[in-house]
């Protein structure tokens, strides 16, 4: 197994894939290859330069490829171009290549380039749940049968992720199943207590407080106004809301709590990965109410840390990990039914405790492991 080369292409370090590539590069010869550049990364969402807490680059060979297309910063697909990418793998000389997304013109490139060189997978998340019909549904499905047949086999997250791939032209013997995963154990550490306390104690929070956390970008598509109006009209001194993150809907949103004068909403900025764990075991149930998410890595979290859920329909891990014993779903950008679920899921703290260790027992086997395990067995 240690003879195998795999060269791996993702376009900046994540915190989600770096404990996978440390572990598979204990077993096989890995070089992970980084199409954004080395530059501080820039989050458009959260309008900021992100800039993680922890090392995400020892443990593992890699390379930060020359990116020349920062200067189309507004147009996704040339965001990234490398012209060093295909002489750089090349030198690497790998048996296996692994993408992870193909919506640049980078990585398509390469895609392109190995096809029937080396054996190529793909590890993506997209599904079907935002698909429209018409001409555009016809010309999408056009495109990515073609970009599908460049491939010798993909990784899926999850239950819609699976659908996806099959829908565009992909086998079941090309399909291997590598979970989205998080670090479950640092979620649920005791030691994240003490964090939990003194985030409570400063909202000014009793035992019996009831505090609902949103999580991420304050963008359209996240609709954490969408969470807020219905959190309004909720009439109940027991309930908190606490919105952390930022982006393009900040000053939105806290304008509208101004008119409404409601002490019981509150802000905190973005915030790193090691602050995460304690602001999750804060709050006792986390709401997501996208109006579409491949995946929603933040519920992961959430149930690790044994928080009862409340998300939108539309958000891919939904089917996978929403169960009647650990929290509800709701049809997407209904405020109605929204409102009514959230006053449904918050008439009881101790019930809200007890989908919170449902939660933490169904997380438990989405874990690194088992991605790890299925990516090497797809690699024999």
């Amino acid at each position: 197994m240690r003879t195998t080369k795999l060269a791996i292409v993702v376009s900046h370090p994540i915190p989600y894939y770096t404990p996978v590539l440390r572990e598979l590069a204990k077993s096989i010869r890995l070089k992970v290859f980084y199409t954004a550049g080395d530059e501080q990364f820039y989050d458009h969402g959260f309008q900021k330069n992100i800039q993680w807490d922890t090392d995400l680059l020892q443990g593992y060979d890699h390379q930060f490829l020359t990116n020349t297309g920062r200067q189309n910063p507004y147009l996704h697909f040339f965001r990234i171009k490398n012209p060093d990418a295909i002489k750089a793998i090349t030198l690497f000389n790998p048996q296996h290549l692994l993408i992870y997304g193909w919506a640049y013109y980078s990585h398509l490139s390469i895609i392109r380039h190995f096809k029937n060189k080396v054996k190529i997978s793909f590890r993506g998340d997209s599904n079907l749940l935002n698909n429209s019909s018409g001409i555009k549904n016809l010309f999408k499905r056009i495109v990515l049968r073609w970009v599908y047949k460049h491939i010798d086999q993909a990784f899926f997250t999850g239950t819609h992720s699976k659908t996806y791939f099959k829908e565009y032209g992909l086998k079941e013997p090309q399909l291997f199943f590598a979970p989205h995963a998080i670090d479950n154990h640092k979620f649920a550490a005791i030691s994240a207590s003490s964090e939990k306390q003194t985030l409570r104690d400063k909202l000014g929070l009793k035992d019996d407080h009831i505090l609902i956390l949103f999580t991420g970008k304050f963008n359209p598509n996240k609709n954490p106004q969408l969470l807020l109006n219905a959190f309004l009209r909720i009439k109940s001194a027991n309930l908190t809301l606490l919105f952390v993150g930022g982006g393009i809907q900040e000053h939105q949103l806290k304008e509208t709590v101004r008119e409404h004068q409601n002490s019981k909403i509150h802000f905190l900025p973005f915030q790193n990965q090691d602050s995460m764990p304690g602001i999750y075991q804060a709050c006792d149930l986390f709401c997501m109410p996208s109006n579409h998410e491949s995946w929603g890595l933040a519920i992961n979290e959430a149930m690790a840390a044994g928080k009862a859920i409340l998300a939108s329909d539309h958000i891919g891990c939904a089917i996978d990990l929403i169960r009647e014993s650990n929290g509800k779903t709701f049809k997407r950008g209904d405020i109605n039914d929204l409102q009514k679920k959230l006053a449904l899921l918050t008439t009881s703290k101790s019930d809200l405790i007890k989908r919170g260790l449902a939660s933490k027992a169904l997380i438990a086997k989405w874990d690194f492991s088992t991605q790890i395990k299925n990516i090497l067995y797809a690699f024999k």
